[in-house]
């Protein structure tokens, strides 16, 4: 699932795009929206809220979209073809670009004024002007028995986080995953380093939080399952936190997460 960095970029590319010109053309694929028309609007801008799209529309109006596991934001010259087959969800057009949402996990169309019905729920957004690492930590501490790893994951904490961020996050702060949240002292530092990775990425394609961009050297602990730790040579492990069908993939190293 694209994490809060890649979402923010997505953001930025629909607002290079549709910012300030008029929809000649409003293409809603799901069923609850499928006669909603956007034509002649203008759209005013695109914002991220954590892993979530909101893009406002003149007339107190926003699309919701939420790329779940496999959707995405396709910018291209207005008319091209787009994908055949039912995987685009949403086109919004104008004369020049289109942006065509595809395999969109959600897809919404409310009121500008009632958006906090949909991500209202939200904890501090990790790349948004709201980020408060005490409101983080206030919340995180809300649940002192809850696993760390589950906790980071849970988007009512903070938002934007996820497989990638949490894995590297508890590496480099040293932190075993399934540490319980009441045991660690320094909850701030965890949230604020959360934080500086996902703001030091959100301008480039790509995760790397080791400092060296060539693809292999990228991260430390994620997507390195049973290779050498960079750290210490322990194998890095691989396993599945939380409950099902909720559970998902985390990786640590056992040498040095002994925290």
């Amino acid at each position: 699932m694209p994490e809060g960095d890649a979402v923010y970029r997505t953001a930025a590319k629909l607002r290079g795009a549709l910012d300030g010109q008029v929809l000649t053309r409003s293409d809603f694929r799901v069923p609850r929206h499928a006669t909603a028309d956007l034509t002649g609007r203008t759209v005013l801008t695109t914002v991220s809220r954590g892993k979530h799209l909101l893009t406002r529309v003149e007339g107190d109006l926003t699309v919701h979209t939420h790329l779940r596991m496999d959707g995405s934001w396709q910018v291209m010259a207005a008319g091209r073809r787009t994908a055949p087959g039912d995987q685009v969800r949403l086109i919004l057009a104008n004369e020049r670009w289109q942006a065509v949402g595809v395999r969109l996990g959600m897809v919404d169309l409310v009121r500008t004024g009632e958006e906090e019905r949909l991500v209202g729920h939200l904890g501090p957004d990790l790349l948004g002007p709201d980020w408060d690492p005490d409101e983080a930590v206030r919340r995180l501490r809300g649940a002192p028995d809850r696993t760390i790893g589950e906790a980071l994951l849970d988007q009512r904490n903070l938002a934007g986080i996820g497989t990638i961020y949490r894995a590297e996050t508890l590496f480099l702060r040293g932190i075993w995953p399934w540490k319980k949240v009441g045991e660690i002292e320094d909850l701030n530092g965890l949230v604020s380093l959360a934080q500086r990775l996902l703001d030091a990425n959100k301008g480039h394609a790509g995760t790397v939080t080791t400092g060296d961009r060539r693809p292999a050297n990228q991260t430390w602990v994620y997507g390195r399952a049973g290779k050498p730790c960079r750290r210490c040579g322990t194998r890095i492990s691989r396993g599945e936190m939380g409950a099902q069908p909720q559970e998902r993939l985390i990786l640590w190293c056992a040498g040095c997460q002994l925290g």
